[in-house]
């Protein structure tokens, strides 16, 4: 997507490995696809997930806490 483009446009996207750019990236992917899940298929997801899934989902992962 380009703004005030009408033409399809051919994007190559390039993530160096290792880097904040990488962490960036990998976070959008996850945000992703968990609209996705959330967009996609309604709410039927909540019922469907075990419990451990919905533990997973609620829990905070180590580099959430302060120390």
């Amino acid at each position: 997507f380009r703004i005030g483009q009408t033409k399809n446009v051919l994007v190559h996207k390039f993530v160096c490995q290792g880097t904040l750019e990488e962490k960036i990236d990998a976070m959008i992917a996850e945000k992703k696809a968990l609209a996705e899940q959330i967009i996609g298929s309604g709410e039927s997801w909540l019922t469907e997930m075990s419990t451990s899934d919905l533990r997973e989902l609620v829990r905070l992962r180590q580099a959430a806490y302060a120390e």
